[in-house]
C-alpha cells in the first residue's frame, strides 16, 4: 500500500480540530518524574472502595485491590517525592468511573447477547436505539481486527491487533464501543495483582489515517485506561504507522508514549520469544511463528453467524479460551 496522501500538515490540521486542550490535559499533568511507589494502608484502600461503592454502587467491583493500590501508590504530580494523597487519588478513580458511566461501559458486554439474538426479542423490540448500538458494535468486531489471545510471561493477557483488517471509513462510535468491551474482558480475567495487558499489532496494511477514529480511541485509552497498557509492540514499521504516531505521540503523557515500540519483523519475533507464555510456540503465522491464530480468528468473509444476529466474530470462545490460559498461567505458578 503506498503512503499515506494525507499531508502532516494537513494531518495536524485535522487532529488538532477534532481535539482540544482539556481532551488530555489532566493525563498530561499527571506525568510524574519520580520513581517508585508508596505504603498505601489497608484502611486507606477501605476508605476508597467504600466511596467508590457509594457513588458507583453497579460498577464499583470493576477496579480491583491491586490497581486502586497500584493509581494510590504512585508519586505525587505535585511534589514526586511523596505519594498521592488520597483524595487525588480517590479523584483519579473517580473520573475513571464517570467516564466508564458516561460512556455506558457497564452494559457493553450486554449488547453483544443483544446482537446476537433475533431482532423479535422483547428487549430488541422495546428499545430499538440499543439495537442499533449493539449490531454496529458487534459489525466492528466482526472484522476480527482485535481479540485477546494468551498470556505473557509474567500473566499480562495480550490484545493483538490485525490492521490489515480494519475498515477504511470506520464507524469510529463502534469501533470505540468494542475497544470498551474488549478491554473490559481483557481486565476481567487478568490473574490476581496484575493491573495491566500487553497489545501486540499486525501493522503489515493499515487503513488510511482517520484523524477522528484516532484522536477518540486514544482518548478512550487515556482517560478510560490509564495506566493499563503496559506495552504496545508494533510491526512492521510502515510509513503510515510512521505517520500516524509522529501525530500522536505528542499527544500522548510521556509514561503512554514509552510504552509504544515499533519492530522491524525480525525484531519482533526475538521480542515474543522472550515476552510470550509458551516463548517461540506462541509466536503467531503472521510474525513467522507456528501459531495460526486464523484458525480461531478467521477474517469475517470466513465466519458464519454464532447466533440469530449478526455476531459472527466468535466472542464467546474468545473468552472460554482466556479464562482457559489464566488457569493454566496460574496453575504454572502453584
Amino acid at each position: 500500500m503506498s503512503a499515506p496522501q494525507m499531508s502532516q500538515k494537513d494531518a495536524e490540521a485535522a487532529i488538532s480540530s477534532e481535539s482540544n486542550a482539556d481532551d488530555f490535559k489532566d493525563a498530561l499533568e499527571d506525568d510524574v518524574g519520580g520513581e517508585g511507589t508508596f505504603q498505601v494502608t489497608q484502611e486507606e484502600l477501605t476508605l476508597i472502595r467504600a466511596e467508590l461503592a457509594s457513588e458507583f454502587p453497579e460498577d464499583f467491583t470493576y477496579l480491583s485491590d491491586a490497581y486502586i493500590l497500584s493509581v494510590a501508590s504512585k508519586p505525587y504530580s505535585k511534589d514526586p517525592t511523596v505519594r498521592r494523597p488520597i483524595e487525588y487519588s480517590l479523584e483519579k478513580l473517580t473520573s475513571v468511573m464517570k467516564w466508564r458511566e458516561e460512556e455506558g461501559a457497564p452494559e457493553m458486554a450486554e449488547l453483544i447477547d443483544l446482537a446476537n439474538g433475533p431482532e423479535t426479542a422483547p428487549e430488541a423490540v422495546e428499545d430499538p436505539e440499543k439495537l442499533a448500538k449493539a449490531q454496529t458494535m458487534v459489525t466492528a468486531l466482526n472484522y476480527g481486527s482485535m481479540y485477546w489471545h494468551g498470556f505473557t510471561k509474567d500473566g499480562r493477557p495480550i490484545l493483538w491487533l490485525r490492521t490489515n483488517r480494519k475498515a477504511w471509513y470506520p464507524d469510529v462510535d463502534a469501533e470505540v464501543n468494542a475497544l470498551i468491551v474488549m478491554a473490559d474482558i481483557g481486565i476481567k480475567n487478568m490473574p490476581k495483582g496484575v493491573t495491566d495487558f500487553v497489545c501486540i499489532s499486525d501493522s503489515s496494511y493499515p487503513p488510511p489515517p482517520n484523524p477522528t477514529f484516532m484522536i477518540k480511541m486514544l482518548k478512550a485509552l487515556v482517560r478510560g485506561y490509564p495506566d493499563r497498557l503496559q506495552l504496545l509492540l508494533s510491526a512492521p514499521v510502515s510509513s503510515i504507522v510512521q505517520f500516524v504516531m509522529n501525530l500522536l505521540l505528542p499527544l500522548m503523557p510521556g509514561r503512554l508514549a514509552n510504552k509504544v515500540v515499533l519492530l522491524d519483523l525480525e525484531g519482533v519475533q526475538e521480542n515474543l520469544k522472550d515476552l510470550l507464555f509458551h516463548g517461540e510456540n506462541d509466536i503467531p503465522k503472521f510474525f513467522g511463528g507456528p501459531n495460526d491464530h486464523d484458525k480461531y480468528y478467521p477474517e469475517e468473509s470466513y465466519c458464519s453467524n454464532k447466533g440469530k444476529g449478526n455476531l459472527k466474530f466468535d466472542y464467546y470462545g474468545m473468552v472460554e479460551r482466556l479464562e482457559a490460559s489464566k488457569k493454566e498461567f496460574e496453575a504454572s505458578k502453584k
